[in-house]
């Protein structure tokens, strides 16, 4: 896997465990895992692999969440994923050979079947399962995140 340039991630179910947490003044809370922390911000650059973020959802948490870990590349509100991910890899001048993609439900299947290596979290959809060349023994939130890039950057 040697020749992966961009790691492309989702963000509801597989850098979280999915759930979103509303307080009574309406504040949205995530957990983020600190493990998927250091993978993304100190083992993806270690192995020339840059990281990038595609969600359907839109957030000031997520915001937040990649400015602390200097991601660059940040897509919100995304209903066509596939669409955005091609145009990412042409401003980037990267193959859609060179993109490794993990993510965890149906609306992340398009954008990953374009993806060379594809990756999820353990309770991932049975459909996005079947597509992957690895399957994460932990669940999203949990450090599957962390998991895929540490085997990421051993092939």
């Amino acid at each position: 896997m040697g020749n992966i340039k961009l790691l492309v991630m989702d963000v509801d179910g597989t850098l979280t465990d999915g759930k979103i947490y509303i307080g009574a003044a309406g504040e949205a809370v995530k957990a983020f895992s600190v493990k998927d922390g250091y993978g993304i911000g100190q083992i993806l650059p270690a192995a020339g692999i840059q990281p990038a973020i595609i969600t359907g959802r839109k957030s000031a948490i997520v915001e937040a969440r990649c400015r602390e870990l200097k991601i660059t590349h940040l897509y919100q509100g995304i209903a066509d994923k596939s669409l955005c991910l091609r145009e990412l890899s042409e401003k980037m001048g990267i193959s859609l050979d060179q993109i490794a993609c993990v993510g965890d439900d149906l609306n992340d299947l398009p954008m990953m079947e374009l993806c060379k290596v594809k990756g999820c979290p353990a309770d991932a959809a049975a459909e996005v399962k079947s597509c992957c060349e690895y399957v994460c023994s932990a669940c999203g939130g949990d450090g599957a995140v962390r998991e895929f890039i540490e085997w990421l950057v051993k092939k």
